[in-house]
């Protein structure tokens, strides 16, 4: 059973005075396991993982492997590392840049030696042509995973990855990934994962935190729709491209509203009228395994915009569902969260 390295409390961060960019009543992380981030652009997500890495101040409480962070945030830092979206190398070989960390840390040269072969063996680099090449000698790709083997070698508690594929190249990008998903089967980091990517992530992930306006609006694939809400009569509506709409009991705020995959049911043919019940007709666009659920997670475009649900194995089977099938998503005006 997996223990918390990360616990956190009452946790707010600003840069500026007036609403904070994170707002976060509780929430934990455990050691040797993925936890994905997902949000809109501006949801906080940058900033959580700067704060998780001690390199912003915040106020609240973290503990960190037991422990309250507060005043042990030199120590702790030499435990967690931080992987930038855009990545930049030392002017120097592959090999001194990934054996920089090692040797501030005061490594023996044969613990340097194999960690870097073993960082960049992970990676997709073999160390044989690539650990004496120039900085810049390299691609993009090369770039990011060279980067990534200098985190790895140090074997972190933490490593902290903020869109790691979102420049790079398909085959590096998957490296990249393997290689994080390695780092917390092998040596228990946790692995910390800011991305857009989400098939990918929701496949590996055994935890998933959504963020909007700071605050965790859920776990797992939430579906978070903003913008757009409108008071109609006795109901909050909010119409999608094409004429069909979204349909909620209003709340105290109609900021977005959060509805859950599991809430919502998949049905390859019309369902029956039912009274205070959506149905929106989409097409299949994704089916992933949820490994955090253990079930399939369908992604339905919608008129434009992407909505998830949640079924069963043997639903989907059931249900002959594929990428572009047609199927209508049946949903109670109030399988909602306001946020």
């Amino acid at each position: 059973m997996s223990t918390p390295l990360y616990e956190i409390h009452n946790l707010r961060q600003s840069y500026e005075k007036g609403r904070p960019n994170l707002d976060i009543a509780e929430l934990s992380i455990d050691a040797g396991c993925v936890t994905g981030v997902v949000g809109p652009n501006g949801g906080g997500k940058s900033t959580l993982l700067k704060v998780l890495a001690f390199l912003i101040p915040a106020s609240g409480e973290i503990i960190f492997d037991g422990r309250p962070a507060a005043g042990r945030e030199r120590e702790i830092r030499r435990e967690v590392t931080y992987l930038l979206q855009e990545s930049y190398l030392l002017k120097r070989s592959v090999f001194e840049n990934v054996a920089y960390g090692l040797r501030l840390r005061g490594a023996e040269k044969r613990l340097i030696d194999t960690r870097v072969r073993e960082s960049l063996e992970a990676v997709g680099l073999a160390p044989e042509e690539f650990a004496s090449r120039p900085w810049y000698r390299l691609s993009g790709g090369e770039v990011q995973r060279v980067a990534l083997a200098a985190r790895l070698a140090l074997r972190p508690k933490a490593l902290l990855l903020d869109e790691p594929t979102a420049n790079v190249d398909e085959a590096s990008a998957q490296l990249v990934m393997e290689a994080a998903v390695r780092a917390s089967r092998e040596y228990g980091a946790a692995v910390i994962v800011s991305t857009h990517d989400t098939a990918w992530l929701y496949e590996i992930a055994s935890n998933v935190v959504s963020l909007y306006g700071g605050r965790v609006a859920g776990t797992g694939a939430e579906n978070i729709f903003r913008g757009g809400w409108r008071r109609e009569g006795g109901f909050m509506t909010r119409p999608f491209a094409g004429g069909q709409a979204l349909f909620a009991w209003p709340g105290a705020s109609a900021r977005a509203a959060v509805l859950s995959p599991s809430d919502i049911t998949v049905s390859s043919e019309i369902p029956p009228f039912a009274e205070n019940m959506n149905v929106l007709r989409g097409v299949v666009s994704q089916l992933t395994l949820e490994r955090a659920s253990g079930a399939v997670l369908l992604s339905a475009d919608v008129s434009g915009s992407v909505v998830k649900a949640r079924l069963s194995a043997e639903d989907t089977a059931r249900l002959a569902l594929l990428p572009s099938s047609e199927v209508y998503l049946y949903l109670s005006y109030s399988n909602h969260r306001w946020l």
